[in-house]
């Protein structure tokens, strides 16, 4: 089956922030674990105010589960009070090889 077949399989973007206790409980590291157990592909990094932030890119019904996960689990030492998503859109084909850490 090709990315484009059935419904939840079309490739979408979506940017994502993460707030609460999410930098210094390595985050990022389970944030890409997970992508790559999902398929998907994208980045992850801290930003200077606190939070963690990215991109996801994946077939839509993938995405959602990590935007859940994202929402509600995180790392397990990571107290996440809040996760928003931005910018989703129907994409051709994916931007990134992979799901990276960026520093």
């Amino acid at each position: 089956i090709g990315l484009r077949s059935g419904r939840g399989h079309a490739p979408v973007s979506v940017d994502y922030e993460v707030s609460g206790k999410v930098q210094g409980v390595f985050f990022r590291k389970y944030t890409q674990g997970e992508a790559k157990r999902l398929g998907l592909v994208g980045w992850v990094q801290n930003t200077s105010h606190g939070t963690v932030q990215g991109q996801i890119q994946g077939p839509t019904a993938r995405v959602r589960e990590l935007q859940e996960w994202l929402r509600k689990i995180g790392s397990p030492q990571s107290r996440i009070s809040r996760a928003e998503f931005s910018n989703e859109k129907k994409i051709t084909a994916l931007e990134h090889k992979d799901f990276q850490i960026l520093k």
